[in-house]
């Protein structure tokens, strides 16, 4: 395999979280294509609970600056970034004192989901997307992990489907248990619709829970990935049925191919 860009986005990562199998994976599969030569980068969202000093995080000046409109707000975003402790791979944190200022990640003291955790995911999604803009990087592949990142595929297939700039990406979604059966607010389809997206053409978006989003991403990625070895019984259930290119878990001895794969095929309508 040739080298490759490979982009990274996940909301979680080994050693900024502790380890489970989206922080582990994600560190694992970046790690794995780095050391064999690719350029591999990493986004993540700046939690409250990341220790600037410790990690060496330091705001991108040229990167930082920009307003994202989530439902018609004006959101600021700043970029920092870090090398990967032990690695020459860069770490790029999106940061927003609203969404991601809180100690906690996905749900309040009383372990229900963050009111806003829609917003959250598609202020990350759109940061991720205009920054890589902003930097020139284009990625040959972009691999999202964790229902915090499954927007990405929507909004690439949709929003952004008309910018050349990702005319040639690939996507590859690895899908994970991860959730805790959250459910997004009632404004989800506002939301997404405020930025053009017409959610009556979504396949599987039949309430707010996240399992559907990730189910919409898997359908609008190149390739999917079982992140875990048992996955719920819907999610198995719509990895058997998708047409994309599937990859079992383990997958690590067959990474190559991932990409490969992903780098090659065309999306199945």
């Amino acid at each position: 395999m040739s080298s490759k860009r490979i982009l990274h986005v996940t909301s979680e990562l080994v050693p900024y979280f502790n380890e489970n199998p989206i922080s582990s994976g994600v560190y694992n599969l970046a790690k794995q294509m780095f050391a064999q030569g690719n350029d591999v980068r990493i986004f993540m969202p700046k939690f409250g609970l990341i220790n600037e000093r410790r990690f060496q995080l330091h705001e991108v000046i040229r990167l930082s600056g920009m307003n994202l409109i989530i439902n018609d707000l004006d959101q600021p975003l700043v970029i920092k970034v870090a090398s990967l402790p032990g690695e020459r791979m860069q770490v790029y944190f999106i940061e927003n004192q609203e969404y991601f200022k809180r100690k906690a990640t996905y749900q309040d003291d009383s372990n229900q989901w963050f009111e806003d955790n829609d917003e959250r995911a598609v202020f990350f999604t759109k940061g991720v997307l205009e920054t890589i803009k902003k930097l020139n990087w284009i990625p040959d592949v972009i691999h999202v992990h964790g229902w915090m990142s499954s927007f990405l595929p929507i909004y690439l297939k949709t929003n952004y489907a008309n910018d050349a700039f990702f005319s040639d990406i690939k996507i590859v979604i690895s899908v994970y248990n991860h959730g805790n059966g959250g459910v997004f607010s009632d404004n989800l389809k506002d939301i997404l619709e405020f930025d053009n997206i017409d959610t009556n053409k979504f396949r599987y978006l039949t309430d707010n829970s996240y399992v559907n989003i990730i189910k919409e991403a898997m359908k609008d990625s190149d390739a999917v990935v079982k992140g875990e070895e048992i996955l719920l019984d819907e999610l198995e259930d719509l990895f058997s049925q998708l047409e994309n290119s599937k990859f079992d878990f383990p997958h690590n001895e067959n990474v190559r191919s991932i990409y490969q794969d992903a780098k090659e095929i065309n999306i199945q309508e």
